[in-house]
């Protein structure tokens, strides 16, 4: 028996296999001849950009040659590759994208059971649920994706160039290949018979023009605009005649008609020019024009100073300015010269300066946003330049993208820079000024420099500045009569350097901190500072009185039971909230511009503040003066007056027993609880520093050597004795600062011994460094011990108990100068709430200066028995 035949595919089935069969064809077509599509593409886009006119024609040729036999290549490479689609394979597509792949199961015969009634139901359902199946086949989407077989994106970058053609460029232009073959000269059929592009710069923001369509006689072009003219048709049918632009003299005809024929470099029928001046552009031929053009000059931009300059407070100077162009401003700068008329020649500024180059800065411009008119700020900070606080004379100047130029009148100024309060640190500028005004001066600047450090006690608070003064005296004194320009920049840099030291300082004293805030206002005051100087010196000032009065606290609560003479005891007591009243009252009255009262009420707070005292524990291990702290302060200060009359025998300068100075300075920065210049200690130390009755150091006839070698015993037999810290980090690390000063000490015995006073001045340096940093060392770890023999002491005192200090139950001292109760302040420890409110009363009333002068006496009375 013969079986069912086949079932033939559903009607169902046949757009969906269409569409799959064109996407087939689409993918086909696409892998195999995408270089040559991506190939003509460029090509294209090269043609409207004009390539084919731009060099001589051989070179046109030759690139057409090479492009045509390129696409013959990869259209044979296509069609080698190409496959065409059939039906089958667009239903073999469909049939695997379904699960089952029903249309080959519907094309499916049976094979075996055609006979049996069973086995043919069976094998109907089964072609009925594939029918059913396949009736749902959807259009399968083509695989157009490219990137395995062109894996540089070449297809992306000609469809891009072609993009860009059909934007900015002309497919007119593309006709012009036909002027490329040989004999080619009629004009194409129905195409133009010239073409003309005006394409201005690209600074002036103005778009391209196609001159074929502009039918107007005038025409408004920017100076600096190219033209560009084509020409096609034989030769001499059409002819340009301009007056807008000079043709290079090899090329100019003898008239100001310009043939078709007579181009530059050797191009038949293409003119390019540049707009220069105004004047007519005509084309006369077959459908000529003729057009009136008007150059659109680019002027010069412009620039002028806008306010006066300002002073920061780090000493950077702020001055603003305006600028102006027609196209946008893209560059500038500022020259600064040095306007030696103006200049007050006085001191070091007598001598003629050497030759000093102009200082020239750029401008600041806008990063976004229109440049035609722009107000900007110029932020510098010439601090270190010999122009810094001198008058000068600034010239602002401003380009545009056309090259053109615009300066601003001379603005007659005197340069702002970092000014110094200090008069050390003022004085060392000075002299760097002087050195760079003209090397001349540098003898005088050493006689100066030695004038202004012979006696620095009291004036020169910071040691190691000091050291590095001295250091650098010598080296301009053995420089002065040959200073190099490397040397003189050299020595200005250090300058520079000590004074910033001097200025800003790296004092461990709080006193110190406040009183050179102190200082460094109250001069700002006196000559004038600016509100930012001020204001900068107000926060440092307010920071150091913090850091007192925090001082004032921690030593109150580490000595509770210190009391020292009485006469020093009965110091102003003021509470933080009058200090920060006064302060306010001062920034005030220098806001109002009332220098005269700022300055009264300065004094004022310098005097309440002297009467502060800081009480410094004299109790507990290694603090007293004979102590092993005591000990090493009075070998640093021997050290110092050893190393301060080797440098006088450097200079030459005879020593006397009123030359002992520095050696009393030194000492004011050393070690916990030790006092300056008391001249005591152990018995080691009574040689260098003798004293005798009337206060005055006794001169010390011993060699330099012998009293070097003297300080290093002594140094050794210290280190072999107990010192603050053993066994802890910071007491080893002391321990190695003290070897190294012992190294430093007989390398110095030695530089003495040779009499190399030069070598042994800067060992000497080098053992007072490692000397201060021991016992710095030294007194964290004696501070780190005292606070744990505090904490181990004990709780609080049980209450009613008996002080043995013989304080009441209210924690107050019984009286000792003759008056009945206590000596001590009333209300500190009272419990009344009301009386600490009168308190607070009588001290913000005693702080508001504008009450009269006898209410505010009679505060400050109450304020010193209360």
């Amino acid at each position: 028996m013969t079986g069912p035949k086949p079932q033939v595919p559903l009607k169902s089935l046949v757009r969906p296999m269409r569409l799959t069969l064109a996407g087939l064809w689409a993918e086909r077509l696409a892998r195999a001849f995408w270089p040559l599509w991506s190939l003509a593409l460029a090509t294209l886009a090269a043609l409207a950009f004009g390539v084919q006119d731009i060099g001589p024609l051989v070179y046109a040729q030759a690139a057409g040659a090479g492009v045509g036999s390129v696409a013959l290549i990869l259209l044979a490479y296509g069609v080698r590759r190409f496959r065409k689609p059939t039906a089958m394979d667009a239903l073999d597509r469909l049939d695997a994208t379904m699960p089952g792949r029903p249309i080959a199961a519907l094309t499916d015969t049976q094979a075996i059971g055609t006979g049996d009634p069973a086995s043919l139901a069976v094998w109907q359902a089964h072609q009925d649920r594939m029918a059913a199946r396949a009736a749902g086949a959807r259009p399968v989407q083509p695989d157009l994706r490219l990137s395995s077989r062109d894996r540089f994106s070449l297809r992306y970058v000609a469809l891009t160039a072609f993009v860009m053609a059909a934007l900015f460029g002309s497919f007119w232009k593309a006709a012009s290949v036909t002027g490329l073959a040989p004999g080619a000269a009629l004009a194409t059929p129905g195409g133009p018979a010239w073409e003309a592009w005006a394409q201005p710069p690209a600074y002036t923001g103005k778009p391209s023009l196609y001159l074929n369509d502009i039918t107007a006689p005038t025409l408004d072009l920017p100076t600096g605009t190219r033209l560009q003219i084509r020409l096609y048709g034989p030769e001499g049918s059409l002819t340009v005649a301009q007056t807008v632009a000079d043709l290079p003299p090899a090329a100019a005809p003898p008239s100001e008609t310009t043939p078709a024929a007579a181009v530059p470099n050797g191009m038949k029928g293409v003119l390019d020019l540049t707009v220069t001046r105004s004047g007519d552009v005509a084309i006369d031929g077959p459908n000529g024009r003729a057009w009136r053009v008007t150059a659109i000059p680019d002027n010069a931009p412009t620039v002028e100073v806008s306010g006066e300059m300002v002073r920061e407070a780090d000493g950077r100077f702020k001055q603003g300015f305006k600028a102006a162009d027609d196209y946008g401003v893209v560059a500038g700068r500022v020259t600064i010269t040095l306007d030696l008329a103006r200049v007050d020649r006085r001191h070091g500024l007598t001598v003629d300066p050497e030759a000093i180059a102009p200082v020239t800065l750029d401008l600041p411009m806008p990063r976004k946003g229109s440049r035609t008119e722009l107000a900007a700020t110029l932020v510098d900070d010439l601090s270190k330049n010999v122009f810094a606080n001198l008058p000068v004379t600034m010239v602002f100047t401003v380009a545009d993208a056309g090259g053109n130029e615009g300066s601003s009148a001379p603005y007659a100024v005197t340069l702002h820079g970092k000014r110094f309060f200090d008069p050390l640190a003022a004085a060392l500028i000075e002299m760097r000024r002087d050195i760079l005004w003209n090397r001349v001066n540098a003898p005088r600047s050493v006689q100066i420099l030695k004038a202004v450090t012979n006696r620095p006690d009291g004036f020169i608070r910071n040691d190691r500045a000091f050291l590095h003064l001295r250091v650098l005296m010598r080296e301009l004194e053995a420089k002065q009569a040959s200073l190099s320009t490397e040397d003189r920049d050299a020595i200005a840099e250090k300058l520079w350097k000590i004074a910033l030291m001097v200025e800003e300082g790296n004092l461990r004293d709080a006193l110190d901190r406040l009183q050179r805030a102190q200082d460094r206002l109250q001069e700002a005051i006196k000559n004038g500072a600016s509100p930012e100087e001020i204001d900068q010196l107000m926060k440092e000032m307010q920071q150091a009185l913090n850091e007192y009065m925090r001082e004032l606290a921690e030593e109150a609560q580490r000595n509770p039971g210190n009391r020292q003479q009485s006469d020093m005891m009965q110091g102003q007591m003021m509470s933080g909230d009058q200090l920060q009243g006064m302060l306010d009252k001062l920034q005030e009255l220098m806001k109002q511009g009332k220098t005269a009262e700022a300055a009264e009420l300065m004094q004022q707070l310098r005097q309440l503040m002297e009467n502060m005292q800081v009480v410094q524990g004299q109790q507990g291990q290694g603090q007293g003066q004979n102590g092993p702290m005591g000990e090493l302060g009075q070998t640093l200060r021997d050290q110092q007056q050893l190393s301060d009359d080797a440098f006088r025998d450097l200079q030459g300068v005879p020593r006397t027993g009123t030359d002992q100075g520095q050696g009393g300075q030194q000492g004011q920065d050393q070690g916990q609880g030790q006092q300056p210049g008391n001249g005591q200690g152990d018995g080691q130390s009574g040689g260098p520093d003798r004293q005798q009755g009337d206060g005055q150091a006794a001169p010390d006839d011993r060699s330099l050597t012998d009293r070097q070698r003297e300080l290093r015993d002594r140094l050794n037999q210290l280190q072999q004795g107990q010192l603050p810290g053993d066994g802890t980090t910071q007491g080893e690390d002391g321990r190695r600062n003290l070897d190294r000063a012992g190294r430093a000490m007989a390398d110095a015995e030695k530089a003495l011994r040779d009499g190399n006073l030069d070598g042994a001045l800067d060992r000497q340096a080098e053992a007072m460094e490692a000397l201060r940093e021991g016992m710095q060392q030294f007194g964290q770890a004696l501070a780190d011990e005292q606070r744990q023999n505090r904490d181990g002491q004990g709780g609080d005192r049980q209450a009613g108990s008996a002080d043995p200090q013989g304080a009441d139950p209210l924690g107050r001292r019984s009286g000792e100068t003759a008056r009945i109760g206590s000596d001590e302040n009333m209300v500190q420890n009272a419990p009344d709430v009301r009386a600490q409110e009168l308190l607070d009363e009588i001290r913000r009333r005693s702080g508001e200066l504008a009450r009269p002068l006898e209410e505010l006496d009679y505060l400050k009375r109450l304020l010193q028995m209360f």
